[in-house]
Parts: structure tokens; C-alpha cells; sequence
């Protein structure tokens, strides 16, 4: 079976303790607007899924492509969104680490260990390791990615419907100057992050 190195980092956990891994990544940290996104993915041992990366490096069509592939290869998958409040009042890092936690607890299928993208762990029983841009090395992870990617993509998508001026069809919520002057321009809504926006945020018009 054609295993990239992706997939062999993941095998190589593997030891009479350990059968089931599961990936974690997040998307949405940086954006102005919207929620971040958590996934986490468990695979049989045995599947790969050609071209599965770190979904930064896929285009939008190659991610929706492999998401459907993924959905349907996983043993277990689980979804965790932390909303624009909360990330207001915990801050992004624990924001982006709760979702984490709430994908894990969403899978059917416990894993005996947890490849967590990034230096930082959430609480939980689960046996668990932070891999340093993980997305680029772990097949899991990078499979979380593309989950938490597209998942995110969607609701921002559905967001700028409602708030058009904010060009989020485009810019999923990230920091472009046209949003950012969009932000000054007509002020945040009730989906904009407060604590990202407060530093350039103001009534007066676009210099």
C-alpha cells in the first residue's frame, strides 16, 4: 500500500497499548470575525487517502474534494466550534484548545492517543502529544485540518450572506484591508471579536 510519510508518522505510534490515533487541528485563529473550529479524525490503520495535507497548502476545491473522502474513510470524526463571545472572554489560545476538547468528546471512537497540532495539549484523560506543525507531518492531523477548514469555511460563507459588506465570502473573517475597512467604515457586528478589532477600530473615516 502506497503510505506516505504523513501516514508512516502516524503508524509509528502504534504498540501493543496503542491501535487507535486520532489527529486534531483547528482552523480560525487568526480572523477578526467568526468562530474557531476544532476537528478531530480517527482512521483505520490501514486507509490512506492521496493528497491529504495541511489544508493551507490545498485550494478550496481540493479540500472539498477530500473532505467528502475523508468523512467517508474515517472510523470517527468529531466537530468542536467556539463562538466569537467566548474566544472574547477566554482568549483565542483557550478558545482554540476548548474546541479541540469538544471535537475529541464528539468521537465515537476514543483513541488511545491524541496528535495534537501545535506545542499545547487540552485537559483531558486521553493520552495525548503536541507535534510542532503537525499539519505538515501527521496524516491525521493534517486530515483534522482540512475538516476543521472546510467546516469553518462553511459558516462564514453563510455569515456574509447575512452580513455582505464584510466581503467574509472572500476573506472567511480574516484581517484584509478591505474588510478592515469595511470594520471602520460601518463597525463590527455581533460576530466580529471584540478583543481582535478594538485596536484599529474606530468611528472616524478610512485614511
Amino acid at each position: 500500500m502506497n503510505f506516505n510519510e504523513l501516514k508512516n508518522f502516524d503508524l509509528s505510534f502504534l504498540s501493543d497499548s496503542v491501535s487507535l490515533i486520532s489527529g486534531v487541528d483547528e482552523a480560525g485563529r487568526g480572523p477578526l470575525a467568526g468562530p474557531v473550529v476544532a476537528a478531530a479524525v480517527v482512521f483505520p490503520n490501514d486507509l490512506f487517502i492521496e493528497g491529504v495535507n495541511d489544508s493551507k497548502k490545498l485550494s478550496p476545491k481540493k479540500r472539498n474534494l477530500l473532505y467528502e473522502k475523508i468523512i467517508e474513510g474515517a472510523l470517527s470524526w468529531g466537530i468542536g466550534i467556539v463562538g466569537n463571545n467566548e474566544i472574547d472572554r477566554i482568549n483565542i489560545l483557550q478558545a482554540s484548545l476548548l474546541a479541540m476538547s469538544i471535537a475529541v468528546d464528539n468521537l465515537k471512537h476514543k483513541p488511545d492517543i491524541i496528535l495534537i497540532d501545535g506545542n499545547k495539549s487540552f485537559k483531558t484523560e486521553l493520552n495525548t502529544l503536541a507535534v510542532v506543525k503537525g499539519d505538515t507531518k501527521s496524516f491525521s492531523i493534517a486530515a483534522a485540518s482540512i475538516i476543521a477548514k472546510v467546516t469553518r469555511d462553511e459558516i462564514m460563507l453563510n455569515a456574509a450572506k447575512e452580513y455582505p459588506l464584510y466581503g467574509w465570502h472572500k476573506n472567511m473573517g480574516y484581517p484584509t484591508k478591505m474588510h478592515i475597512e469595511a470594520v471602520i467604515k460601518h463597525g463590527p457586528t455581533p460576530l466580529h471579536r471584540k478583543s481582535f478589532i478594538g485596536h484599529f477600530y474606530s468611528n472616524r473615516p478610512v485614511e
